[in-house]
């Protein structure tokens, strides 16, 4: 079956290191799951508000990004300022 599938080379590695049996099953594969669920939704739980004024040509471009994502323009606002303090998002200039 692996003979007529295509893979990059990051799967080719996995696949190479499974065969190896490099790989090792997780004891309590449900309540890691869990834990790790709790843990991401902790870490980003929006749990402040803040108020900011901004110009309405800006508030506007913000909004057609958004539309244009397909996600309310708060979330879109949201998510950039997030990937610009997680050093995803580069400040350009």
């Amino acid at each position: 079956m692996t003979d007529t599938m295509q893979f990059d080379a990051e799967e080719e590695q996995i696949l190479r290191d499974f065969e190896r049996g490099e790989f090792q099953r997780i004891p309590n594969l449900e309540a890691e799951k869990e834990e790790l669920e709790a843990s991401a939704r902790r870490t980003l739980q929006k749990d402040k508000r803040i108020n900011i004024r901004i110009s309405s040509r800006d508030l506007e471009r913000l909004r057609m990004r958004a539309a244009r994502e397909g996600i309310p323009y708060q979330t879109y606002i949201s998510g950039a300022l997030h990937k610009l303090v997680s050093g995803r998002l580069k400040e350009v200039g």
